[in-house]
């Protein structure tokens, strides 16, 4: 007889601790520049990593029982399993769940608020907004096509410049520029995620940009993400933005090459591994980026 999970292994399903490097990779990246120009602050530094972990966390379990609601997720669904649709918890179980994970990111963010004042407060109430609208409320992002937008706006842009801000009282020009390939890495992860399901969505009316532009054309825009990313480096090396050490990012890419090859040549659910070696890569070239850093 099949044992029922505990409490602890449903809500561990329902976080998906898969892609939690994504919210890891920005914060990282965000450090590793403030660290060279000599504003790195524990507290700030640990406060923006906890925000960017719950934000994710929280979009993940609104994901997860948004989707059930509007019929989503089925039987069919190629990718991990949902706690919702399984019938592990009940969508009020799941709603509250989600409410005290981003009442836990909004503590973490007034912290950060007493710092650097009314900005974090603006960015860190559109982040949970948009967080919910990714799947929830009367337009959800995701399935106008608009997914690939706001990942990049939130998990790039906001995660490297506003991990930087509250450390340092401003942003360099390399924050903003090492937000791009940030951004469009952890892009990539979605870009994985809408292409192992388009059938599916397809059928549901999820409008990703995957089902608007169709299987092939999501691999060229995965492929250029990760290409993009890569090649940025050298420029901004040329331009002195960045030390030649910062090149260390580099040698992330085998785990970016696995990814795209299986990106490339699988469909369905072997994609789960590509998805979860996306966010590995996130991960590992901003780690790499700032060991290059430390040694600058």
């Amino acid at each position: 007889m099949e044992t029922k999970p505990s409490l602890f292994q449903i809500w561990w399903l329902a976080i998906r601790p898969r892609t939690l490097p994504a919210a890891a990779s920005g914060v990282v990246m965000g450090c590793a520049l403030v660290w060279r120009d000599g504003a790195f602050q524990w507290l700030p530094a640990l406060a923006a990593f906890l925000v960017a972990l719950l934000l994710q966390i929280g979009s993940n379990v609104a994901n997860d029982v948004f989707d059930f609601e509007r019929g989503t997720d089925t039987a069919e669904r190629q990718g991990p399993l949902r706690v919702t649709q399984a019938g592990l918890l009940t969508p009020s179980q799941v709603k509250r769940g989600m409410w005290v994970i981003f009442f836990l990111a909004a503590i973490c963010g007034l912290y950060l608020a007493t710092l650097r004042g009314w900005t974090v407060i603006l960015l860190g109430v559109a982040a949970i907004i948009s967080a919910i609208a990714y799947t929830g409320g009367p337009f959800p992002l995701g399935y106008y096509g608009l997914g690939d937008l706001f990942v990049f706006i939130f998990f790039g842009l906001a995660a490297v410049a506003g991990t930087y801000y509250v450390q340092a009282g401003s942003v360099s020009a390399a924050a903003w520029w090492m937000s791009i390939p940030v951004g469009f890495i952890v892009t990539a992860i979605l870009v994985v995620n809408n292409l192992r399901d388009i059938e599916n969505d397809r059928a549901a009316g999820k409008f990703t940009m995957a089902v608007r532009i169709g299987a092939q054309a999501t691999k060229v825009e995965y492929i250029l993400l990760l290409a993009i990313s890569y090649f940025i480096l050298p420029v901004l090396v040329l331009t002195k933005l960045i030390p030649f050490s910062a090149l260390l990012a580099w040698l992330s890419l085998p785990l970016a090459y696995k990814s795209a090859r299986t990106v490339l040549m699988q469909t369905g659910r072997p994609l789960n591994a590509a998805l979860a070696g996306t966010g590995q890569t996130a991960l590992a070239y901003s780690l790499l980026f700032l060991v290059g850093m430390l040694i600058a």
